[in-house]
């Protein structure tokens, strides 16, 4: 029964400091965020900071501003990152809905079968095929981000593209999209 006793009082003691974390940073907090990125996203930032900071409230340290606002920076970078994601996303929905002098039925269907095809390989290959393809990275580039030799991911890729063209049914890479002008396949070096 002590025990019991005790954790409960532990447990409003955690309460009361975080009650009083928030009460004595929130409105500084809140400042950092706005004077960032604006009102419109400041109360979710603030309000997801303020989350954290109740999950993890053994780790806030004494004063708790600096780690607070270390936290909201990290949210806030978090916030945009999805948000530059989702705008990107709409950017490019709009270019295959708006595309002039293109079949878009054709490029979505030709776009679905690769993205099929890339889904039933390996991730190492579908890895050095983004890598290559879609990011537009050489085979010297890719290695570094893949972490092996120029030769060893040129040897890769060639591997990858063969089985990407097996797993397309066709004797030849896939074509690209008249809509997509940057998604490419970078030749092989001799």
């Amino acid at each position: 029964m002590g025990d019991r006793m005790a954790g409960a009082e532990e447990a409003d003691g955690a309460s009361a400091r975080f009650t009083a974390m928030y009460d004595d940073c929130r409105a500084r907090v809140w400042a950092y965020v706005v004077s960032r990125a604006g009102r419109q996203v400041a109360d979710e930032v603030v309000s997801e900071t303020f989350a954290i900071a109740w999950r993890r409230r053994a780790d806030v340290p004494e004063p708790p501003l600096p780690w607070l606002l270390g936290v909201a920076r990290n949210v806030l970078r978090d916030t945009v990152r999805a948000e530059v994601r989702r705008e990107s996303f709409a950017a490019e929905m709009r270019v295959w809905t708006t595309a002039q002098d293109a079949d878009i039925a054709e490029d979505v269907a030709e776009r679905d079968d690769l993205l099929t095809a890339l889904g039933s390989l390996a991730d190492e290959d579908r890895d050095v095929l983004i890598l290559a393809a879609w990011q537009g990275l050489s085979p010297a580039q890719a290695a570094e981000v893949v972490g092996c030799s120029a030769a060893a991911m040129r040897v890769r890729l060639h591997r990858a593209r063969k089985r990407l063209t097996k797993a397309l049914g066709s004797a030849s890479p896939p074509p690209v999209s008249p809509v997509r002008p940057r998604v490419r396949f970078v030749q092989e070096e001799a």
